[in-house]
């Protein structure tokens, strides 16, 4: 749950049981429990019909929805004066703990709504991705586990670490790549293939660390899977790697990797790879 996270929220509604309500949340494990969890989802009961049609809210009931009729709610009292504002917050928090992070913010939200909880969502990882990471490892300590020397060290330094599950890693990609004078001249773009070793490389660091004697070891790749390029990489883009790791079993393993430029995800693909000896 996220710590050091308040809402200042409202609604506005053309209906007598609605109209305009706003309130603030301090949102922590326990308030989320006891003020926002259970109040429930709402529609009209005028939309029912067209939802159902649409294959919508067929599990809804009086039980876990208010519904509203012309005249007011429908089928018993409110759980809270304002629940429609409670549930509606509990709507942004949920979409918002997609990120997989804890999020210290005031977030003032007028009219919220799942699409923009969403593009909110996307702005606040964007703007993680872009912000400037201090090294946990350089390129120096790089080159104690990874075998890879110019031109083909495609690493300069890992951010972020966990044993045996994930990591993220740099390339800052240059004019100064030798691979540009013939990819392309004139209009310089990086390799697809390099952008994929490039990612193997920050995968084969997490990898490196799970064996012992890394030094007399060296990572084989084995096979390449959903493999796929969404935007070109040129000149003066950072790309960040993250890396997830899947399985491990026997010295063979499976990574799954995502690199993202100024926050748009540029490649992805699953790999397999070994662990043996130099």
């Amino acid at each position: 749950m996220n710590r050091g996270l308040t809402v200042v929220a409202s609604i506005d509604f053309d209906h007598s049981a609605i109209g305009r309500q706003s309130g603030e949340f301090s949102i922590d494990l326990e308030s989320f429990e006891t003020e926002l969890a259970s109040a429930r989802t709402f529609g009209f009961k005028k939309d029912e019909e067209e939802l159902h049609d649409r294959g919508l809210a067929l599990g809804a009931s009086l039980d876990n929805t208010v519904v509203l009729g012309q005249d007011g709610v429908m089928g018993g009292e409110l759980r809270f004066p304002n629940e429609f504002l409670r549930h509606k917050v509990g709507d942004l928090i949920g979409d918002l703990a997609l990120l997989g992070a804890r999020i210290e913010a005031r977030i003032v939200a007028e009219r919220p709504s799942h699409a923009g909880n969403i593009e909110l969502a996307k702005a606040l990882q964007a703007h993680a991705r872009d912000t400037n990471r201090e090294a946990i490892v350089d390129t120096a300590k790089i080159m104690q586990y990874l075998p890879h020397r110019y031109p083909m060290l495609l690493v300069d330094r890992i951010t972020e670490y966990e044993a045996g599950k994930r990591i993220v890693g740099i390339k800052n990609v240059t004019i100064n790549e030798p691979f540009f004078q013939g990819h392309y001249p004139g209009h310089p773009v990086m390799p697809g293939v390099l952008i994929i070793e490039a990612m193997a490389q920050v995968g084969g660091l997490l990898l490196m660390e799970e064996v012992e004697k890394h030094e007399d070891k060296v990572v084989y790749f084995m096979s390449l899977d959903r493999v796929k390029w969404r935007k070109p990489v040129t000149p003066g883009d950072t790309i960040v790697f993250e890396l997830e790791l899947l399985q491990f079993r026997r010295q063979v393993c499976k990574l799954k990797g995502q690199g993202f430029v100024e926050g748009t995800l540029v490649a992805e693909a699953e790999m397999m790879a070994t662990i043996v000896d130099r």
